[in-house]
This record gives C-alpha cells, structure tokens and sequence, in this order.
C-alpha cells in the first residue's frame, strides 16, 4: 500500500509532482487562463500563435510530474531529490527570467523563490534522508 511508506518528508516532492502534473493539463483547458497564472501578462496570453507553445511547453511538465510520481510509488526517494534539484533550479531560473522580462517581476520572484526553495530541499536529499 502506497501510503505504507509516507513520511512527512516527502511533502515537497508530492506537492511538485502534483502541481507539474496537474497544472500540465491547465492549457489543455483554457490556455488563456494558464498563461495568466504562469505570470505571462495578457498581451501574450491573448495571441492564439501563443497558446499551442504554452500547451506543448507544460506537457513537459505533466511527464516530469508523472516521472516523480512514478518513482515515488516505487520508493526512488534519491532520484526524486535529483529531478527536485534540477528541476528547481533550472525551471526557476527560465521561468523568472521569462516571465521578469515580459513584464511581471511580481509573479517571476514568485516562481524563483518557489522554484529554488524545492531545489534547495532536492539538494539537500530531504525526500531521500531517514531522519
């Protein structure tokens, strides 16, 4: 049973596999929508040329979320800390570099500081650690 092997722990990971996962499927939706949360200002989020690149990008992230979950389930605590480092760090560093220059330095602090604080823990083997 999945919840066997639950430790508080691991909160981080599941709340990044869960909102990679399912904020994937956010533009499948309503592109718009996800584009104004993401910190995209409205100018971007109203060109349908944009649109489709926002559903292609977050499917990515949808297949990371899944990733995580996966190796979650089969108790590969380690590797979650690895993909939590590098997605951290890497996905904060473009998404506030992004979304900073397109005019939203409010939502693109957001992103790094959220971003890095689950780098930080991924880096510091949180997920993994036994105590």
């Amino acid at each position: 049973m999945a919840s066997s092997h639950f430790s508080p722990r691991h909160i981080p990971a599941l709340i990044l596999a869960s909102t990679t996962t399912l904020g994937g499927f956010w533009p499948m939706l309503n592109a718009h929508s996800a584009m104004l949360a993401f910190g995209f200002p409205p100018h971007l989020a109203e060109a349908p040329a944009a649109q489709p690149v926002m559903l292609q990008g977050q499917s990515r992230s949808t297949i990371l979320g899944a990733l995580i979950f996966t190796l979650y389930f089969r108790r590969r605590y380690a590797e979650i800390d690895t993909l939590m480092a590098i997605m951290g760090f890497w996905g904060g560093a473009v998404d506030a570099f992004v979304v900073w220059r397109h005019g939203r330095p409010d939502k693109a602090f957001f992103r790094l500081v959220t971003l890095w604080s689950f780098a930080a823990i991924g880096l510091a083997g949180l997920t993994a650690s036994s105590g």
